[in-house]
């Protein structure tokens, strides 16, 4: 078992995937971390953002056996690359161009800011997409878990 956290400016009671926006790094899903402290800073953020609410951190188990046993789709990025690069880049367009992978989870490194940066160079056509993988090759990036179906949210166990 693992312990996985989401920062939020609520205490999540029920996860709700309609509230999720679509264009996020994985799609439109609920995103955690393995990291406690990258939860706390997203949950300051958040309530800086909407100016409402207090930093909390919703804390979930999970199985990792699910992640290698057949029930759940899961798709790993282990590191920047130019497939995960397009990946990101394909999800964050996904309204306009009408993409839905079909992935339960996906786990890989949180585009930041930096990285934000370095796709919109790439979206302007700027850099090339081996570029864009190279120049995130090195940049140390913390790890999401997104849980993207029903299936793969009913095996959150909250604490």
């Amino acid at each position: 078992m693992i312990t996985l956290y989401h920062g939020s400016n609520v205490d999540i009671k029920q996860i709700d995937l309609t509230l999720s926006k679509p264009d996020k790094d994985f799609g439109q899903g609920f995103y955690l971390t393995d990291i406690k402290e990258q939860a706390l800073d997203m949950a300051k953020r958040r309530c800086r953002i909407l100016g409402v609410g207090e930093p909390i951190i919703n804390s979930y188990k999970f199985d990792e056996s699910l992640l290698d046993n057949g029930i759940l789709k899961v798709r790993r990025f282990e590191y920047p690359s130019v497939e995960w690069a397009k990946f990101i880049v394909r999800n964050r367009q996904a309204v306009r161009d009408n993409f839905h992978h079909d992935y339960d989870v996906v786990i890989g490194p949180i585009a930041d800011d930096g990285v934000a940066f370095q796709l919109s160079r790439y979206e302007k056509g700027w850099i090339n997409i081996e570029t864009l993988a190279e120049e995130l090759k090195y940049k140390k990036l913390n790890r999401q878990y997104y849980f993207g179906t029903e299936r793969a949210i009913k095996y959150l166990k909250k604490l």
